[in-house]
């Protein structure tokens, strides 16, 4: 009796993201894990390296990266999500006065950055310049928005929100040249999350 074998070629190796997708229900589940997680990240990225700012009571983190990340990865939702409540968390501990402003402003950037990337797709081909359009994008709304509510809701002079600024402005280029690369080397190894 002759045994049907398949080559190892032919066997593919099924990921937990590919499994999650085939029910109905996962698709949910694995958004509300996910964003669980890189929140977690989040968090940790941004309360583990900061710089204070004297002039507003903020402070330079790496933060940035992690929800460009996230939402270069997984879109929209989950950047948005984990990208405003994780770095919402980590200011509720070291800057409390921008714990609200925060969960608006990098859920929005987070959710715009994996927006935009994904409605480019069709248009422009190549990733890293797909992404390093929606970080742009998505870093910019992130210093208008820090700038704008630290004057309106935190009465702060327009001198002390101008001088957080430039912070911002390189916590978003950090962003960039570190996210990119990292989605890349992922993308590599897991080529199954590309879907």
């Amino acid at each position: 009796m002759a045994r049907n074998k398949r080559s190892p070629d032919s066997i593919k190796a099924t990921s937990v993201i590919g499994m999650m997708s085939r029910s109905k229900y996962s698709k949910g589940t694995l958004a509300i894990a996910l964003v669980a997680v890189f929140a977690a990240v989040v968090f940790a990225a941004t309360y583990s390296f900061v710089i204070p700012i004297p002039a507003t009571s903020g402070y330079f983190n790496l933060g940035e990266t992690t929800i460009y990340i996230a939402a270069l990865m997984f879109g929209p939702l989950v950047g948005g999500l984990s990208g405003g409540i994780g770095s919402m968390i980590s200011d509720a501990i070291l800057a409390p006065q921008f714990a609200p402003g925060t969960l608006a402003i990098k859920g929005v950037e987070g959710a715009l950055v994996g927006y935009i990337s994904a409605r480019l797709k069709p248009d422009i081909p190549s990733f890293t310049i797909r992404a390093s359009i929606a970080i742009i994008i998505g870093g910019l709304e992130m210093v208008a928005g820090y700038f704008i509510y630290e004057q309106l809701a935190l009465g702060y002079p327009m001198a002390a929100a101008l001088a957080e600024v430039p912070f911002n402005l390189v916590q978003v280029l950090v962003g960039l040249i570190v996210a990119i690369p990292v989605v890349h080397g992922v993308l590599r190894v897991f080529p199954q999350l590309k879907s």
